[in-house]
């Protein structure tokens, strides 16, 4: 045997040595996630002390599980946008909006008393306008959001770990800003029900006079306003597309692409129906059922939306507390109260919640056998990024307090639930981000 050939047996051999260890970790990695999802379903159960605690974990495993197969996100449609010319993920949350507020009116209409669901119908003021731009300026330089660095915690460890130690920063120091402010806590304007909740409008309070209780004219108008944005979209994606600008984003392909490939299930238990059960990617769309599904399970069973960002500023307060600082010390910086700081993390809904996405997003990793991958993708990590990843951070918290709500809770959930806020929160959403994406372009060259 020859030189040429031994070199060429060898390789061979590792390439099938690499293919057997990358085999036999995937099916490490498979074991692994449905061993997590037993954890969630029987140790959760077992160790949360209220059944309301459990669903909240559940929930939150649902929500990071869907964001992370869908690869979808809020930050995403801005980012996207600029950075690729593609409005798809714009579009599609256009359709989550609308299909959530037609979900929840059916809470919201068949209820007797309002005041036994908690809405978001926030106040309309300066806080909103400047939390808005500096959430869509912060987004931009940390390519996440309030659930997206939890999901990155796992997909982007070093940009998520410097993200969510000055988003919970910048939460934590905007406590008393938020409490406080008059133009954080007083709206311009406001509606009869929006009065009673946050000061803010309440859509069908404008249509009284339909015959639905207004719920009929606030669908109406939501539905216009996601076209408008959905036509805005279109508009600027073309011009994209016309200037030679337009490049795409590679996940959305990549789903497109293999949504149009053909996938039957010939046996039960065989690698390709694994594939299509536990691996292959949903589309934007999938995504956006899925979430709306959760949103109104949500709704029915805590009477209230979605949220996020409140316990970073919580969190960040637990930390200082391991360092001296006591609760009584931190409640009356922040205009809290001592409790707040004192409540252990798994007694917290929210907080169970967010953790649960974290765990979701494990999970799906995990089962689709990408955990190592994904998660060794993103670790290097440069000085400059630090600073990027750290104002990103420290001005998403800060956004989060003035306009009461990331967004989730200031985007999301509002719109869902007939807020105006919603509405105008997008609007200087995007201003901020398309201010912060020209400056992140700039400072990362």
């Amino acid at each position: 045997m020859d030189k040429k050939a031994s070199i060429s047996n060898a390789d061979a051999t590792l390439d099938s040595l690499e293919t057997m260890v990358k085999a036999n970790l995937s099916k490490i990695e498979f074991a692994l996630g449905f061993i997590g999802i037993f954890i969630i379903l029987v140790f959760g159960k077992a160790l949360l002390k209220t059944d309301m605690l459990f669903f909240r974990l559940v929930i939150g495993t649902a929500l990071g599980y869907t964001l992370t197969r869908a690869y979808t996100g809020f930050a995403g449609s801005v980012n996207r946008a600029y950075n690729t010319g593609s409005t798809k993920l714009m579009r599609t949350l256009m359709l989550m909006f609308f299909i959530t507020a037609l979900s929840t009116t059916a809470f919201l209409i068949s209820s007797e008393d309002m005041a036994m669901y908690s809405l978001s119908i926030n106040p309309i003021n300066l806080g909103l306008i400047l939390g808005g731009i500096l959430f869509g300026f912060g987004m931009s330089f940390s390519s996440c959001c309030a659930s997206g660095v939890l999901t990155d915690l796992v997909t982007g460890l070093p940009r998520a770990i410097v993200t969510l130690i000055f988003f919970s920063l910048g939460v934590f120091l905007g406590f008393p800003i938020q409490k406080t402010a008059t133009w954080v806590t007083n709206s311009w304007i406001s509606t009869p029900v929006g009065e009673t909740y946050g000061g803010g409008v309440f859509l069908p309070d404008l249509f009284k006079g339909d015959g639905l209780g207004g719920y009929i004219g606030a669908l109406v108008l939501t539905g216009i306003f996601c076209g408008i944005v959905v036509f805005m979209s279109y508009v600027y994606e073309n011009r994209r597309k016309e200037n030679g600008t337009y490049i795409g984003h590679p996940m959305e392909k990549v789903q497109d692409s293999l949504q149009k490939r053909e996938h039957s299930i010939s046996k039960l238990f065989s690698a390709e129906t694994y594939e299509i059960i536990f691996v292959k990617p949903w589309t934007l769309t999938q995504g956006a059922v899925v979430l709306t599904l959760l949103f109104v399970l949500l709704m029915g069973v805590t009477k209230s939306g979605w949220g996020a960002s409140t316990p970073y500023g919580m969190w960040f307060g637990k930390v200082l507390m391991a360092f001296g600082v006591s609760p009584e010390s931190l409640a009356s910086f922040s205009k809290q109260s001592p409790e707040f700081y004192t409540v252990p993390f798994f007694e917290h809904g929210v907080s169970v919640q967010n953790f649960g996405i974290l765990v979701g997003t494990a999970i799906y990793l995990l089962t689709a056998g990408k955990f190592k991958e994904t998660f060794m993708s993103e670790m290097k990590i440069t000085k400059r990024e630090v600073l990027l990843y750290a104002l990103g951070g420290i001005t998403m918290g800060l956004g989060t307090r003035m306009a009461n709500g990331c967004n989730v809770g200031a985007l999301y959930t509002p719109i869902a639930q007939f807020s105006l806020s919603g509405w105008v929160f997008l609007v200087f959403m995007v201003i901020g981000g398309a201010i912060g994406n020209t400056c992140a372009k700039k400072w990362r060259a």
